[in-house]
């Protein structure tokens, strides 16, 4: 029997992750929008491709959140895309209403699902789907760190002439500007790139990587990335319905792990078919630990001011 996978959003984001998954065959999908015909017409458009690709995996859009019962695994794509010159902070209260909203009506679904937060600010928009659902941290997981590291990964290997495969690297921290490349621990076929790159070079990827979601934001003019943050969200799944246990950087809701209490932050988790089954804890240098700990307290600020707008409305 297949496993259900319901995607919430079925926006560039949503529709290509919920793609990626159906193409997989190892589950049967459900498209979930707010906007009537969009979900059903994509999905219907998915499940023609189905005779082709040779996948008898089945998809459907819907409207309600009736049809996603019982789901193995959800992901929340809902929410406002950023515009040229906005800020993921910018979309703070508007997406924390969606997501609060959507992440109440998967607790009174699927309450045993193992929850994917896409939406951003990513870490806060974590933060906020556990307040409401209520899930234990193991099952409530924040795609950010896959996507920030294959950028750095991706723009690294250009730089120096290799496979990507053969790039080791984290990205750790909080989704966003203070996000926190473990530079000193990357390395390309086993050589540290602090010996293959000047360190103004590994600067300037640094900054790249910091800046990849604007630097498409400010390209395309209208939307932002879609395709490397849905290949993102799939590998998370693979490993979590094929319960391959791959250590993977993604937001967790951290216990005093690295110092940090009661926030989501990206750090190395082992992903399994219980959600988080280990948080990895890895060797920071003093200067990369004052940077995470940088990192929280930005993400600190926007938990906070989620925190005040809710005591006051």
């Amino acid at each position: 029997m297949r496993k259900k996978i319901t995607v919430v959003g079925a926006g560039n984001v949503g529709a290509t992750v919920a793609q990626r998954l159906f193409e997989r065959g190892y589950a049967d999908v459900v498209l979930v929008d707010i906007v009537e015909g969009l979900p059903q017409g994509k999905a219907l458009d998915m499940l023609e491709s189905g005779p082709i690709l040779g996948t008898d995996a089945q998809i459907t859009g819907t409207n309600s959140y009736e049809d996603t019962v019982g789901s193995d695994v959800v992901i929340i794509t809902a929410g406002i895309a950023r515009k040229p010159g906005m800020s993921r902070d910018d979309l703070l209260f508007t997406n924390m209403d969606i997501v609060g909203g959507v992440a109440e009506q998967v607790a009174k679904y699927s309450p045993q699902c193992v929850l994917i937060v896409v939406s951003n600010p990513l870490d806060a928009m974590a933060q906020q789907a556990l307040n409401v659902t209520k899930f234990p941290r193991e099952r409530l997981i924040g795609m950010a760190g896959i996507l920030d590291t294959a950028r750095f990964r991706t723009f690294l290997a250009q730089e120096v002439g290799a496979s990507v495969e053969d790039v080791q690297a984290y990205v750790l921290g909080g989704h966003g500007d203070t996000m926190v490349p473990l530079v000193e621990s990357t390395n390309v076929g086993g050589t540290p790139i602090t010996k293959l790159l000047k360190k103004e070079v590994s600067d300037r990827i640094v900054q790249r990587a910091r800046d990849g979601g604007a630097e498409i934001v400010g390209l395309l003019k209208t939307g932002s990335a879609f395709y490397a943050p849905s290949a993102a969200v799939a590998q998370m799944v693979d490993s979590i319905v094929l319960d391959k246990k791959r250590i993977l950087p993604c937001a967790a809701y951290l216990k005093g792990e690295y110092g940090i209490d009661g926030l989501f932050i990206g750090v190395p988790v082992k992903l399994g078919a219980a959600g988080i089954e280990e948080i990895i804890q890895v060797q920071l240098s003093p200067e990369e630990k004052t940077a995470l700990d940088k990192s929280a307290a930005a993400v600190k600020e926007l938990v906070e001011a989620m925190a005040n707008r809710s005591a006051g409305s």
